[in-house]
């Protein structure tokens, strides 16, 4: 074999290994006895070394090193530009640190979980703790001296930067403000969903609905967990929502959303399957698929006047005259703390109070014990009511329990890129809205798919973003679409 093909060969196996890691994941969360969790942990850091020793194996550099002004084509340079980063990074971050990552991640998640039902942040405080002086210490590897923060950010948005992305949100944040501001003091609100939804119900049609965005349960589950999550590629990727007994939006926009994300990995294409290449090249990219899946098509005008017939059809008649007034109610903006349940127009500012506050966890200029306060402080500031108990304030996530500082930034950049594709795609499918009215999403997605799913990690991810849209990405079209229909719905 040539050292291209012994280096994919190695690499093969090592991104099967992951992906066993990743379904250990999954089943702690969804179907895991809980008095497992310490031999989950001890399973996972084992995995973890394993991972370790094969990302950082030595031959990996002498296969680099033969390859060096070798010959080679579109996708073998992409495939050894990923190989080389994680190589590069992996071998800076010591095996015992790596391993010992996963054993505290794995069970700092059962803590967490504990604590934020029982509504006790002091419970998990010395957890927490653990968690960040290990990211730290891995940042303080990887940086070369460089930003703690921005080390870390590279794991879920390569080439980005926290200045870059401070920048961005500073031009997002003044629209933003403005519009939220004229929406509250509107005197026409679309009404509330009231009553109870039976949970049985809701669950059988949130699978009519992830079928209609294409999700292929040949290929996927769909259960329940604390946390929506999206987990697996290739021919595996796995899906989990929650009910609540009087909110079934929330069941049935985090299933879409999750569709989005599983969507993305199942279209791929099928020729990068357990390469570098076979999954998402980003996490802003990623948020990109399951917010347009979730938003500009799950809450649009045509689809919410289907949804409003499988709702009737379901619950029988729920309060909401006609499907006008379902569409507003669907979109409407209300006074709530969980970020997952955010509207569209208060999302981002959920994403900005969490980015601001882990930069500072991490550089150190915030102690956890003072994290409830500064959270809810700035909570008060940003959306001007009081956070009433820690499940609605820094116990909500489960992001910082399991390590991933620097994921938060990604939510909001792919709300920007999924403005930008948006707009493409109606530019490029002007009937869209014809097929949606009919629970028909297959125009939709199946330009997402074409023009940036398929690709994978082929491209950078600035890179994907800008050959599917035809211009380079901005905070713009988000900005303009949100305030066009946020205009309308409140009578602006």
């Amino acid at each position: 074999m040539t050292a291209y093909q012994e280096l994919l060969a190695h690499q093969r196996e090592t991104e099967a290994l992951a992906q066993i890691s990743g379904r250990l994941g999954w089943d702690q969360e969804t179907m895991m006895p809980r008095g497992a969790a310490s031999q989950r942990s001890e399973e996972m850091a084992a995995l973890e070394g394993v991972l370790h020793a094969r990302r950082t194996d030595v031959r990996i550099g002498d296969w680099l090193s033969a390859l060096e002004g070798a010959e080679l084509d579109k996708v073998e340079t992409a495939n050894l530009r990923h190989i080389r980063r994680d190589f590069t990074r992996t071998s800076k971050v010591p095996a015992k640190l790596a391993a010992e990552l996963a054993r505290v991640t794995s069970l700092s998640q059962g803590v967490w979980a504990e604590a934020r039902k029982a509504e006790d942040f002091d419970a998990f405080a010395g957890t927490l703790e653990k968690v960040l002086g290990l990211k730290r210490e891995e940042a303080d590897a990887i940086s070369d001296g460089g930003s703690r923060y921005d080390a870390l950010l590279q794991d879920y948005e390569p080439g980005a930067t926290g200045a870059e992305l401070a920048a961005m949100f500073s031009a997002l944040r003044p629209r933003l403000v403005a519009l939220r501001e004229c929406v509250i003091g509107a005197s026409h609100h679309p009404v509330p969903l009231i009553g109870e939804f039976e949970e049985r119900l809701q669950m059988k049609l949130t699978r009519v609905l992830a079928r209609a965005f294409g999700y292929d349960f040949s290929r996927g589950r769909l259960d329940k967990a604390v946390h929506p999550f999206s987990s697996g590629s290739g021919s595996d990727a796995r899906i989990t929502t929650r009910t609540s007994l009087t909110d079934p939006f929330n069941c049935f926009y985090s299933t879409i959303h999750e569709v989005g994300h599983a969507c993305y990995e199942l279209g791929i294409d099928d020729a990068y399957a357990l390469t570098p290449l076979g999954q998402g090249v980003s996490m802003g990219v990623h948020e990109s698929q399951s917010r347009i899946y979730e938003n500009q098509i799950g809450r649009s005008r045509a689809f919410t006047g289907w949804l409003f017939e499988q709702m009737r059809q379901s619950f029988g008649d729920f309060g909401i005259p006609d499907s006008d007034a379902f569409y507003s109610t669907v979109n409407r903006v209300g006074q709530g703390s969980i970020r997952t349940e955010a509207d569209e127009l208060q999302y981002n500012l959920h994403v900005l109070l969490r980015f601001d506050l882990e930069q500072s966890l991490v550089s150190g200029d915030l102690a956890v014990a003072d994290l409830p306060d500064a959270w809810n402080q700035r909570f008060k500031a940003d959306f001007g009511f009081a956070v009433d108990k820690p499940s609605n304030g820094c116990l909500q996530d489960v992001h910082w329990s399991v390590g991933l500082f620097g994921y938060f930034p990604t939510y909001t950049l792919g709300n920007v890129y999924a403005g930008c594709l948006n707009k493409a795609m109606r530019d490029a499918v002007p009937n869209v809205d014809t097929a949606l009215s009919q629970g028909d999403t297959s125009a939709a997605t199946g330009w997402l798919q074409e023009n940036l799913q398929r690709h994978g990690g082929l491209y950078e991810p600035k890179d994907v973003i800008e050959q599917a849209c035809g211009f380079a990405p901005s905070e713009a079209p988000l900005l303009d679409y949100l305030e066009n229909k946020f205009s309308e719905i409140y009578r602006l």
